[in-house]
């Protein structure tokens, strides 16, 4: 039998997983039977969601498949989702959170985070609305106030935790100093071009419990450069550390973040691979590797989101 996966506790005593099943990049006619397998025969209990990825409702279907046959109940899997950014407006935030409930055909998320710290233009059905030149246009809301809206959902019992995705020192410390409530989580990207060291340490000090996404690399992004960029996952430094574990560059990946006290929330849509990234849970990495992979930093950072930089809170200045 596997090891049970690590389970984090939450600021709010929540109970996280620490191995999730990402669903972004996942086609809407392949998710389904991603989360169904990732829940049935590889035992996952974290499901990582977003309004954005457009394939909620498909999720959702998965979920009641689950639910109904009596693989799990509801209270057995955690389920994360995350407000768009054309939805900032404090009076935007309750209806993001019901379309989102409603795809997902829950009453209610374990977790829901803003996803960006910078708004888009609202009241629009385009999830990245751009003027006539093909710019993104941006709402001028707080994200502060984003977050107090928020906090609402969770009072009235839609949403148990809420936390952030994408936001930096500066801006997280900003929301503590302004509510008073520290965001359970901070969903970032990491991995060893991106170890982000010094904004976990920050977070480990506040109570705040990191997850990292895209932590292979995500070569797969609509707005991969190809050529010109590094690929984590084709570093030679990374099949001699796998060798000595006889695991996979992936797992070992994976094992980076859950070993650092980290979530994690590798996608695939594949079932063998699925059940791969849950595999990880056997072996240890040494000091030294573990050390060389968090010193194989580059300035490579995959999800910039470029077109935003001049957004007053863009958060990779």
């Amino acid at each position: 039998m596997a090891a049970p996966v690590p389970v984090l506790t939450l600021n709010t005593g929540a109970k996280f997983p620490a191995i999730g099943l990402g669903t972004w990049k996942s086609k809407v006619g392949e998710v389904y039977n991603a989360v169904v397998s990732a829940v049935k025969d590889a035992g996952y209990r974290h499901i990582d969601c977003a309004h954005v990825y457009q394939n909620e409702h498909e999720v959702g279907d998965a979920l009641k498949h689950l639910f109904d046959t009596g693989v799990v109940k509801r209270e057995e899997i955690f389920i994360t989702s995350k407000l768009w950014n054309t939805f900032h407006a404090p009076t935007a935030v309750p209806g993001a959170l019901e379309t989102t409930l409603k795809n997902l055909k829950l009453d209610y998320l374990d977790l829901y985070l803003i996803h960006w710290p910078q708004g888009f233009k609202e009241n629009t059905t385009e999830l990245w609305p751009r003027d006539a030149s093909g710019k993104t246009q941006f709402s001028d809301v707080d994200y502060v106030d984003t977050y107090k809206a928020m906090l609402k959902l969770k009072d009235a019992g839609k949403v148990k935790s809420i936390g952030v995705s994408n936001f930096n020192i500066e801006q997280l410390d900003r929301i503590i100093k302004e509510t008073n409530v520290v965001p359970a989580v901070n969903q970032i990207e990491s991995h060893p071009y991106l170890p982000q060291k010094e904004l976990i340490e920050y977070s480990k000090k506040k109570g705040i419990i990191i997850t990292a996404y895209s932590p292979l690399g995500t070569p797969d992004r609509p707005w991969a450069e190809g050529s010109t960029e590094p690929v984590l996952m084709s570093d030679p430094i990374l099949p001699e550390i796998a060798k000595k574990y006889n695991k996979t560059v992936a797992q070992v990946l994976i094992k980076f973040h859950v070993q650092r006290g980290l979530s994690v929330i590798p996608k695939s849509v594949t079932p063998a691979r699925i059940q791969q990234n849950i595999q990880v849970l056997d072996f240890e990495l040494s000091p030294e590797d573990l050390n060389t992979l968090q010193s194989m930093k580059t300035t490579n950072r995959y999800c910039s989101v470029a077109d935003t930089k001049d957004h007053p809170y863009y958060p990779f200045k």
